[in-house]
Order: structure tokens, then sequence, then C-alpha cells
């Protein structure tokens, strides 16, 4: 979730109708892909969601599986609206080719805008309000389609249908234009969402193709509005079908002193600049600080006009390749024929049976939310920017990006430790290959196109470093690992105080006491024993803010003090907390429950309280001051039951959430999507399944949703086939366990091991109407 300092603008209260997000309703669904919904999250809207942190924020554009390249429409630059696409707005602005999914910053990305037009030529989009004019466009929200590798649109004013589908590395998009003597396909080069590309370059290479750059810096805004420091460029390589017999550019004359981040590229007098933009032709190449590029053509009704683009983060020569490779002499259909099974065969790596249609639709939506990111920053022939700003050749793993640690160490890297290792290795690879080739040698807790943006607190990377390495997954470098590990916990952590004071003294220093604990597990698999010890000590620091006065965790000043104790203070957010409150946030030992447990007053105080904890909680389950499953540090919480000796509550509120935080609607993820945390937890817990302790390689058992869930298992690391969990009376009213079955023999246990899980079986679950205090609890064994 994200993220400190600003508030995005409130959009008004919203109502959606789910029945125009999808086509799939009269169709018969026979693959994984039939059942995604990409509208679902589509919406930044702050006031459907009742909170300035909005909804989803997903986009609903085409992608492939962890790909580069997304192809997707975009209705806002500016705001808070980091996909660019809000299914509320009326207009559309262009499709662009590069997009982020869920984040709750301001966004980046949106590069490569493109807009057909016909009539007279414009070079702003415009406001949605009209208030001043552009080349964006209304479109029938019925005329909308969404599928993995695929979406559709009519643009009323133009009355052109407009497809997109993509591949790993470039995208498509096809035309469909009306009879008009002045058709035209046009691209802003300066468009970026939150702010603007700073220099952009274009030229003509032949009779249908161009190829140039966008250079995107902080001081174009971007991500954060450049607080996220994000630097990148992206490079095209751009093939029209019609020729380009008439083309040519515009060229804006932007001050040097003026500011170009989210809100003055949106402005009226930055807008009425680029209204005036020089129109070029003649020339066959460009430099400028706010281009854009036009190609006009006569066109004859439903005449089909395509544009291939292939994109790169290294260099032209590089767009070129991922063009050629992906692309060249390929058509639309062909094109989107091999998204759609790339998409299906990475769905597939979890099979469910039973539930109904609804259910399957968001849990397939969930885990094709969870394979936006981390994407790919290789191109095709193995060449990607380091953390130095040089280009570097083929390693043995891919390069990736999009790391928003603080939200994907709790359910999103678990899950893909079980379906997707090799992924998982790759991330790791790329955060050690960043502390390295920048000198740094520490982990970033938010990368974005090798960027230590620093957003949001803790140490989240040596969760998931742990986490692979306890399960097996250790095929990067670990010496170096441990010590950037190391190094991280010196230069972010509780030693200085033994804990971390003001603003976020509880959050901070719970979060270092977890991360700090998993450096001793490496330690401990390492044989670094003298290590394990110091890390399992400092692991204990969460003992140092908690007020055996108050009974709870209270914020340390640096002077060792309390901050003051107001009234309600487990519930004031922002107490000591971030983006939470202490009550919230006070839950989060989940390296030491039983030390947290007996702080808090023992099983009976703590049961209490956390049964009290959920019970408060609203039914809509949005942004609320109990379990708040809107924003990440709760999302560990429902599991505590658990090692509370009490699973049927687990069971009980599992079932719970995935019933009212998540639905088959637009406004169906209660919080920012948060680049596939939010759908890593509905998978897992849907499944029966979820961690209550990443780099531990325990997982809790709860009630799933489905008669049957199967994940297929990778063969190059472990050693099972597949593992299933098989529900037998599984219904909406018999929502709690019975008794179980692992591999044909009585389980009396509330987790499983991971090493149970990937060695392949079945664990069978009998469900029943009434909780079963004896299984799973201390007293049942």
């Amino acid at each position: 979730m994200m993220r400190m300092k600003k508030i995005g603008y409130c959009l008004g209260i919203v109502v959606f109708l789910s029945s125009a997000c999808s086509e799939q309703k009269q169709e018969e669904k026979t693959s994984p892909v039939d059942f995604v919904n990409p509208f679902i999250g589509a919406s930044t809207s702050t006031g459907a969601a009742g909170v300035y942190h909005g909804l989803g924020k997903t986009f609903p554009g085409a992608t492939t599986p962890y790909g580069m390249v997304q192809v997707s429409p975009n209705t806002i630059t500016g705001g808070d609206n980091s996909p660019g696409y809000s299914y509320e707005h009326k207009t559309i602005e262009g499709f662009a080719f590069t997009q982020m999914s869920g984040v709750g910053w301001f966004g980046d990305l949106g590069n490569f805008l493109v807009m057909p037009t016909t009539g007279k030529l414009k070079t702003i989009a415009g406001k949605e309000d009209e208030s001043i004019q552009g080349y964006r466009s209304s479109y029938h929200k019925d005329s909308e389609i969404a599928k993995p590798g695929y979406y559709a649109v009519e643009l009323t004013d133009y009355r052109i249908n407009v497809e997109t589908t993509a591949a790993p590395h470039s995208g498509m998009i096809r035309f469909t234009f009306p009879e008009n003597k002045q058709s035209r396909i046009q691209i802003d080069l300066a468009r970026r969402v939150g702010g603007t590309a700073i220099q952009q370059y274009v030229s003509k290479v032949d009779d249908h193709t161009i190829q140039g750059w966008m250079k995107c810096t902080p001081e174009g805004g971007g991500w954060g509005d450049g607080e996220g420091k994000a630097d990148y460029t992206v490079y095209f390589y751009a093939r029209f079908s019609k020729p380009l017999d008439n083309y040519g550019f515009w060229s804006a004359d932007i001050p040097d002193g003026w500011s170009r981040k989210r809100d003055d590229v949106v402005s009226e007098q930055y807008l009425r600049r680029v209204e005036k933009a020089e129109i070029i032709k003649g020339q066959t190449e460009l430099e400028g600080k706010h281009l854009g590029f036009f190609s006009d053509f006569e066109t004859h009704e439903n005449e089909e006009v395509t544009l291939q683009v292939g994109i790169s983060f290294v260099d032209m020569e590089g767009a070129s390749t991922n063009f050629k490779s992906e692309l060249a002499g390929k058509d639309f259909d062909q094109v989107r024929a091999e998204a759609e099974k790339l998409w299906n065969e990475s769905l597939s790596r979890i099979n469910v049976q039973g539930g109904t249609e609804d259910q399957k639709t968001i849990f397939y939506t969930a885990l094709y939310h969870t394979m936006i990111d981390p994407r790919t920053y290789t191109d095709v022939d193995g060449r990607y920017v380091g953390g130095d700003k040089k280009v570097h050749e083929r390693g043995t793993y891919t390069k990736r990006t999009i790391f928003s640690g603080w939200d994907v160490f709790r359910s999103q890297f678990p899950l893909q430790t079980i379906i997707n290792p090799r992924l998982v290795s790759d991330q790791l690879n790329s955060l050690i290959s960043l502390a390295d080739e920048s000198g740094r040698e520490y982990f970033e807790r938010w990368e974005l196109m090798n960027a230590y943006s620093g957003c949001m607190i803790g140490n989240p990377a040596l969760s998931v470093l742990a986490d692979a390495y306890v399960k097996g997954i250790r095929d990067y470098d670990i010496e170096k690992a441990y010590q950037y590990a190391v190094n991280t916990s010196k230069l972010f952590g509780n030693d200085k105080l033994g804990y971390t004071g003001p603003p976020f003294s509880i959050s901070n220093t719970l979060e270092y006491a977890y991360t700090d604990w998993c450096i001793a597990q490496l330690a401990k698999g390492m044989g670094k024993a003298e290590d394990e010890q110091l890390f399992l000590k400092k692991g204990q620091a969460y003992r140092n803010i908690f007020d055996s006065e108050k009974g709870w965790f209270r914020p340390k000043r640096d002077d060792g003090s309390w901050e003051e104790w107001p009234d309600s203070a487990r519930t004031k957010e922002w107490y000591g907390s971030i983006e939470s409150n202490p009550y919230q946030q006070g839950w989060f030992v989940p390296h030491d429950i039983p030390g947290m447990i007996e702080l808090m007053g023992g099983r009976e105080k703590a049961l209490d309280d956390l049964t009290h904890f959920f019970e408060k909680t609203p039914e809509h389950m949005l942004w609320n001051e109990y379990y708040n499953h809107a924003n990440e540090p709760v999302h560990l919480v429902p599991f505590l039951f658990n090692h509370l000796d009490a699973p049927w509550m687990t069971q009980k509120w599992t079932r719970h959430i995935c019933e009212k935080a998540y639905k088959n609607s637009v406004e169906g993820i209660v919080g920012n999507e948060d680049v596939g945390q939010m759908s890593a937890w509905y998978v897992l817990a849907s499944a029966g399944i979820h961690p209550s302790c990443p780099g531990s390689t325990r997982y809790e058992i709860t009630s799933p949703l489905f008669s049957e869930v199967e994940f297929a298992l990778d063969p190059d690391y472990f050693e099972g086939k597949s593992f299933k969990i098989k529900a037998h009376d599984n219904s909406p009213a018999n929502v709690y366990i019975q008794k179980a079955l692992l591999n044909g023999q009585p389980y009396n246990k509330c987790y499983i091991d991971f090493q149970d899980i990937v060695s392949g079986g079945t664990l069978e679950l009998f469900m029943g109407l009434q909780p079963n205090e004896d299984w799973g609890t201390t007293l049942g064994n």
C-alpha cells in the first residue's frame, strides 16, 4: 500500500456496474484465461474506497506473464492514478505500452502513448471535463473487453475500434477506422504517468518504421512525483502497416525554468504551451523536450491499420531485436493467440475445482494479478541495464524490476516459492546484483528500474531471502547475499537504541526485529553460530517497546521515554505506526508468537483481544481501525488463531475475508492491489494454506473455498509433481475442518511444512457446520 506524505485527490463516490466488466458471462469457460476479469480492481477512486489510498489501481490492458510490455488504455495523466486508468472515467487519452499495476504511490511509466484520431491534428489530450479540448475521446463502456493478453474498446468521438495485445517485450494495436480522408495515428513521446519524459528522440527508419527513445528522470516527476528517484530511458522500434507517406512531428518549446512534474504537466499553463507546439514536416529525425509523432492517411470504412512496437530499456538496438524476435511477420490474431497461450500455461500452475463461478473468477484474476510483477527487465538477447547504469550481458537469470517489498514479502513471494521458484531466484539475483552494481551493498526495500526509492519501511528483502533459503531456493551468491543482508540491518535497524524512535517507532521496531530474526535463519543454515545468536537476540527488540502498564506496544522517543498515550491510542492511525495504528501493527511479531502472547498477558487474554479485533471489523471490509485488510500490516493476523490454539477461528475469519474483501467487480479489491500482494493473499487463503511467518517453512492450514486445489510443482526445484488440497463436503456453511488426512494418514496439525507440500501428495480436509475444537489443537494432539 503506499504511501507517505501526500494524499491523492478524491474522485467522488462512484457506483460501479460489474455487468460491463466482462463478456465471458455468456461463454462456456473451459480454461483458466476464461475466468480472468482484468477489470477487477481497475479503479483509483478514493471516493469509492472511502479513504485516500483508493481501490485496486490495476490496469485492464494487454500484457503477458511478468512481461516488460503492457498495452493499456489510459484515462488520466496526473493525480494519484498510478495505472493511468480508472474505470469511472468517461474518456481515453491514449494507449500506452508500459504500465504499473496496483501501486499506491504516485505512479510512473505510461510511456509511448498512442492515439488514433481523425480530422484536425491536436497536440494535447485535453481535460475530461472539456475545460481544455484535446485529442482524447469518449468511449462506449459496453464496448470494453478485457481478457488476458487482449483489450478492446470503441472510441465514439472518432468511430474507431481499438484492440491491443502484447508479447513479452513488445506490443501491438489494431485500429479499425471509418471512412475518412484525414485518419491518423499519433504518438505522444513525452507522456508519462505522473509527469513527463524530459527529453525525447525519434527518427524515421524506413517507409513504415520509426525508432527512438524517451528519457525519464526524477525532474520529470513519475514515481513518487520524483521522490522515488526513478531514472530510466524507454527505447522503441515501431512499425506501421500503412506507409509513412504523410508524417510529421510536433515539438513544444518548454522554458528551462518550468517544473515538469505530476501536477505541472496537466496545468492549463503547460497544456496551452503544448497546444501551440510547432508542427514540423520534411525532417527524418528530431530531438526535443516535448515531442510527438503523427502519420496521416486516408482510410475506407472498416479499414484495419496496425502498429507493432518493440520496447527496450537498454538501447534502440534492443528494441529492434525485441520487435524482430516477437512480432516480425505476425498478424494481430497470432500475437493475441500466443499471449493467451502464455497465460493459460502460467495460470495452470494452480487448478481449482468446485466453488462458484464468481469465486473461480476472483481466484484466477487474483492469480493473474500475481503474475504481472516482478516483470522482466532483460531484453531477448539477455542484456539489461544494471545498478551502475551500464549495460550488462546475459547472465544465468532474468533481471527483474518492480519489487514492492513492504507489501509482497507477506503473501506474494511465499506463493511464488511454491508455484514459481525460478521467479523468486530471479528476484533475489536482481536485488543482489543491484546492491553490487550500484556500490551500495545493501538491499533496497522498493525497487523500480534500479532506483533505490526508499519507499515505505523495514527490510523486506531479508524476509524474501530467508524464506527462499530455508525452502531450498539457493541458486544465487548466498555469501554475498548474506553480507548485504547484514549491511542492510546495520544501516536500517534497531542497533542504536535497541528499538527505533519517531515517527514510526512501533512499525519500524517490530519489522526490524522480524527481519533480524530472518538473518538468524540464514546464519543458522550457513553454520554461522555466533551470528545466529546475535541476530536472534536482535530479533527480541520488539520487547523494548511493549508498555506493560498499557498492555500494548507503545512508541518511544529517542531519549528512551514513552510518547504520550492519547485517548483511543491503540486505534489512532499514524500513532507510532505507518499507514496503520498500534492495534493493527502490534500483532506483527511473526517470528516469536509465543513471546508476543506472553507479553500480552497469556493465551486467554490475547485470544479475547484478537477476537474483539475481528468482531469490531465492519462488514464492508474497507479501510477501518480494526482488521484493515485494505492494507498489509494485518495480512498475517488471521492466522494467529492457529497459534492461539483456536484454529477454527482462523477458518472462520479467512472465509469471511475472502467473501467480503474480494468481489467480481471493478471495486472488487478493498485496497491497492499492491503489486500482487492483495491477490496473493486471496490465492493462498482461498486454497487453504498461508504462511504466518515467511522465513519459516510452516504454512497455516485454513478453510478452503474450493473442493479441490492442485498446485503444479517445478521439477527443477522439487521432488513432487503436484500437491492437492481436497475439501470433502465443502460448502458456504461447512466452514470448519472436522478432521484431516495427509497422504491417507490421519493429520491433526493446523499447519503443514513446506517440504510436505513440495514433496507432492494430498491433504484431505473434511468440512462441517460446527467447529471441531479438538482438531489441530494441543488438546487434540
